[in-house]
């Protein structure tokens, strides 16, 4: 049985610290494999763990799935505007996918958006991702040029898919 709750940091930074740190290293070897080239992983945890506040209520959030116990997905959301949320580290492990958890995971965060007072909530993911793409379409996202918020440094946007939500 799935279970998706909201992170409690003092006990699941550990496993938020894990999903992103294998979510990253996950693209970053296929931005390796595709295009030549990686981000800093582990210098990118690091800061948003000593930022985690961006994450947390009422202006962001990190829901966990858990799968009997086992984490097997995140999504995270942040406040970019005064009106605007940005989904971050969205991942479900391989073996949780395919069962409708990703999109679980996204209403969720929408509906935290919504209940926040955003008016529009963004994202962006590397080009690759073509099944998250599909589901972030399905769901109302429509394709954008970059935004001045995402941390993906101007040399490697080409890489990437923009997209937003109004809500």
């Amino acid at each position: 049985m799935i279970e998706i709750r909201n992170a409690d940091l003092e006990r699941d930074l550990p496993v938020v610290r894990d999903l992103w740190l294998e979510y990253l290293g996950w693209g970053n070897d296929e931005m390796e494999a595709r295009h030549g080239f990686r981000l800093p992983v582990h210098e990118t945890v690091e800061h948003d763990v000593a930022n985690i506040g961006k994450f947390e209520p009422p202006h962001g959030r990190i829901l966990l799935a858990f799968d009997e116990g086992a984490a097997v997905g995140i999504a995270c959301m942040q406040c970019i505007g005064p009106t605007v949320a940005e989904v971050k580290r969205m991942y479900v492990r391989p073996s949780s996918r395919r069962g409708g958890l990703g999109r679980a995971l996204l209403e969720r965060i929408i509906d935290a958006a919504v209940a926040a007072g955003y008016r529009s909530i963004r994202l962006d993911s590397p080009d690759f991702m073509g099944a998250a793409h599909a589901l972030y379409r399905s769901s109302g996202f429509v394709d954008t040029g970059p935004y001045a918020e995402s941390e993906i440094p101007d040399a490697y946007k080409k890489h990437w898919v923009f997209m937003e939500k109004v809500l």
